[in-house]
């Protein structure tokens, strides 16, 4: 195809196109004539995992080179590029973490990863964000929102295997990249979502005082282990949600 259905099929604007190529991120095409060439598929499908990385994962050119070029690397493990793709979607941080409260957290953040046999390097990244938020949940205090962690880490192990083995299903690398990515942001955004739903729901089922259901008070120091289903509390004990958790106008 030319460079004109490539842009057309793809999308992509051809400043853009052509902006791709100059960076090295887009091959050439097969030159067919003087400033003329002609792409493939090959070329749409590279144009789509660019626009995932770009779009949907935010990244600079710099780190999006990186990650195509590892992708293209034969000689790179499959976890090696998937471990890069993840670790450039890790956000930059304000936290100071200098302090001897954040280094605690640190050690504990470990500590946990290894107590759960967790192939994790210890430089990760990932357990750095942890680290972050449980220094601050304990600078709140808010040891008890600490105290869920068992639950966190089981709805993490639960998500972790299906979603790699999507990943590891992809049919060649960059179809690995481009679901790292969109996996990563796009399926986070879908649990934030249903989790902000259940969360709901469950408000839906304390009474109106703020008090838990009758059959769990006193459960974790006021807090409800398990707040009953929807199946399990009668219609009459269910609350109407606040305004707040209605679509907005």
């Amino acid at each position: 195809m030319k460079v004109g259905e490539l842009v057309e099929r793809s999308g992509v604007p051809l400043p853009t196109v052509k902006f791709y190529l100059r960076e090295g991120l887009l091959p050439a095409g097969e030159a067919t004539g003087r400033n003329q060439a002609a792409y493939g598929e090959e070329h749409l499908r590279r144009l789509r995992v660019i626009r995932a990385l770009v779009d949907v994962g935010g990244l600079p050119i710099t780190a999006v080179r990186e990650i195509l070029r590892a992708a293209d690397d034969p000689d790179q493990a499959g976890h090696d590029v998937r471990g890069l793709a993840h670790f450039n979607l890790a956000r930059p941080t304000r936290t100071d973490r200098s302090t001897a409260q954040w280094r605690s957290a640190r050690v504990d953040a470990l500590a946990l990863v290894r107590a759960k046999g967790w192939n994790v390097h210890e430089e990760s990244v990932w357990l750095d964000q942890l680290a972050d938020a449980m220094a601050a949940l304990r600078a709140l205090g808010h040891e008890d929102i600490l105290g869920l962690m068992d639950h966190y880490v089981a709805s993490a192990e639960q998500l972790a295997g299906p979603e790699v083995a999507v990943v590891m299903a992809q049919p060649d690398r960059p179809s690995m990249v481009e679901s790292v990515v969109t996996g990563t942001l796009l399926g986070e955004a879908m649990f934030v979502a249903l989790h902000r739903m259940a969360q709901e729901d469950a408000s839906s089922r304390f009474d109106p005082s703020g008090r838990p259901p009758a059959d769990q008070a006193g459960v974790g120091a006021g807090v409800a282990e398990r707040v009953p289903t929807a199946a399990e509390t009668p219609a009459a004990t269910k609350h109407r949600p606040p305004a707040t958790y209605q679509a907005r106008e």
